[in-house]
């Protein structure tokens, strides 16, 4: 039998995150409470004031003040509870901060709706004034969302709905995280192995194809089990996003969602009609993937194992630092630094335990570090992760220290743009040292795993929360085997012939926690094909290229993200930046083509 995961309290310090910068522990947060409310009370004494820029810049400030405390109380909250979801003092944290974020969204929803009740000229006229310069921008996004702010006592209303409406998506998470569990699975030597869901993939990715398959039947069995409670989770969220376009005057769900970071949606149907025109090459991957397995058949638990059985090598975290380390040195000496002191001053809780939230994120506030959490188990894939991450909390870091609080976080659409430079920076500086055909072929299949993963997988994803949110626009019934048909459909289409559709797949929408931020995956696909451009500009352009790659880390959200990436040298209101990043995977299928018959000839 496999080790099982060790309970939080058994785990080394040394490789779990310092919270200290946030609060110096549980009792400390705790009393954070009464000054929130006191402060959330206090914004009604602005209320009926917002009509002069002298009212509005103390309003502004003091909301801005609010508004740090409240990040700090959240992400403490959030955090402790990701540490073991099952424990029950977690989650009871989590849940009070979500009720004090309701009383202030209840507490403050007065102040857009009377703003904008101004007159042009005034706000105009208020907007020129000096007082308001740090404020400018979300004056600009204010008058933008004006068509679409509702009347005070209407958003009062509605931010009193807060936590109700945001429950389909902590109860998706809840059931994944904290209450799922799966059968342990077999091996070809009849070895068990404990299934989890952070462990999931990367049993599919061992050699073992016995393995990978009873993990992959045993995984979708248990989703099987609950798909009913999934779909009823995700209807539910999808007819809020439809109800509240309809009540905002909003087109559509999706055309709201755009709406906050000024991104049309012909930036989104572009993305999938460019996929679709390089669909080949996917097919291409799919055809090759099969051919370098050796199998009759290709299956979908045959997708993410190594393309050459003994290529996978595994790596100790300290191995994973140096790697990250050397990767980001063309971004300078002071990136370099910045990692370090993350390796260092506790950012990261880097392994998994039982009852540990899966995957990898990036979280902090203004006035905190930033914090990771991974759950490293020595593959390359883990030490890809970390450099993903550690870009994230990079651009945070630039972002929190170069602009105001109200100007420093930046928008989805670039989210993950910092994030995906770093991981091709490390493949990229691994290819350039190997000369082992076989570890080169393990590279290029990570970098395939990239673009596979975030570019053709995420745009599928796109395609299915637009095809649902217009099932459900259109009154049709979303679920359990409406949702499994169209997932199917997609999976169908976007892997082509060469794969076999196991009836599991169908399933696999249930887990992607992302659906439950309603158009929010297309952004992976874009922000990738800017990180392509970026990748090798930084690599291939010089000091140029990077200094505009750090000013548009140091940017934060003081600008429109479109405009952001312009002054990076990617312009997204065309298909170049898709069409280029597909084009570089057409030349990594190349690569693997001429490594193997090296690999062959040797």
């Amino acid at each position: 039998m496999a080790e099982t995961l060790k309970e939080r309290k058994d785990m080394d310090p040394e490789y779990m995150w310092d919270l200290s910068t946030l609060y110096k522990d549980d009792e400390t947060w705790a009393k954070e409470k009464d000054q929130l409310e006191d402060m959330i009370n206090q914004l009604s004494l602005y209320q009926g004031t917002l009509h002069n820029a002298k009212n509005l810049r103390a309003f502004f400030d003091f909301d801005t003040k609010l508004s740090r405390k409240l990040s700090d109380y959240y992400c403490y909250a959030s955090l402790r509870n990701c540490e073991d979801t099952r424990n029950n003092d977690g989650q009871a944290m989590e849940a009070k901060a979500i009720e004090i974020y309701t009383k202030y969204a209840t507490a403050i929803s007065f102040a857009e709706p009377e703003i904008l009740s101004l007159d042009e000229k005034t706000m105009e006229d208020i907007m020129q004034d000096e007082l308001l310069k740090p404020y400018k921008f979300i004056m600009q996004k204010l008058l933008d969302a004006k068509p679409h702010v509702l009347s005070s006592k209407e958003e009062a209303l509605l931010a009193a709905y807060t936590e109700v409406l945001s429950a389909p998506g902590k109860i998706s998470e809840n059931l994944q995280d904290a209450d799922m569990t799966f059968d342990d699975v077999e091996d070809s030597h009849g070895e068990k192995h404990q299934l989890t869901e952070s462990n999931y993939i990367l049993l599919e990715t061992n050699t073992d194809r016995m393995l990978r398959k009873n993990a992959f039947e045993s995984f979708y069995k248990s989703y099987k089990g609950h798909i009913n409670t999934f779909a009823a989770t995700y209807n539910a969220n999808v007819k809020e996003a439809v109800a509240s376009a309809k009540v905002r005057h909003y087109s559509s769900s999706r055309a709201m969602s755009m709406a906050h970071e000024h991104v049309p949606e012909s930036v989104y149907d572009g993305l999938v009609d460019t996929v679709h025109e390089y669909m080949n090459q996917m097919y291409r991957y799919v055809a090759l993937r099969k051919k370098m397995l050796h199998l009759d058949e290709l299956h979908y638990y045959d997708l993410y194992t190594p393309l050459m059985p003994g290529s996978t090598k595994h790596y100790t975290y300290e191995e994973a630092q140096e790697m990250v380390l050397e990767a980001v040195k063309p971004l300078g000496e002071d990136y370099v630094n910045r990692v370090k002191q993350a390796y260092h001053d506790g950012w990261i809780d880097v392994y998994p335990n039982a009852g540990k939230r899966g995957g990898a994120f990036s979280s902090g506030t203004y006035d905190s570090n930033p914090f990771i959490l991974t759950n490293f188990t020595g593959t390359l894939d883990s030490v890809s992760t970390l450099a993903h991450e550690m870009g994230h909390s990079q651009h945070t870091w630039l972002s929190n220290h170069t602009q105001e609080p109200q100007n420093a976080d930046y928008t989805l659409f670039v989210a993950e743009v910092a994030s995906t430079v770093n991981e091709n920076l490390l493949i990229e500086q691994l290819l350039a040292k190997t000369t082992d055909p076989k570890e080169r072929l393990a590279l290029l299949n990570q970098y395939l795993e990239g673009f596979k993963g975030t570019v053709y997988r995420q745009t599928m994803f796109a395609e299915f929360e637009r095809d649902a949110h217009r099932m459900a626009e259109a009154g049709e019934a979303l679920i359990a085997s409406s949702l499994n048909n169209l997932y199917k459909k997609l999976i169908q289409e976007y892997f082509g012939e060469d794969l076999v559709i196991d009836d599991e797949v169908k399933y696999e929408w249930a887990r992607i926690p992302h659906f439950y931020r309603p158009f929010y995956v297309y952004k992976y696909a874009t922000s990738y094909s800017a990180a392509v451009a970026l990748s090798e500009a930084i690599l291939n352009d010089g000091d140029e290229a990077v200094k505009k790659y750090l000013e548009f880390l140091s940017m934060g959200g003081s600008a429109y993200p479109l405009d952001e990436l312009k002054h990076a040298g990617v312009d997204f209101t065309t298909s170049a930046p898709v069409a280029r990043a597909l084009k570089k995977f057409a030349s990594i299928l190349d690569d693997v083509e001429e490594t193997l018959k090296k690999l062959e000839n040797s």
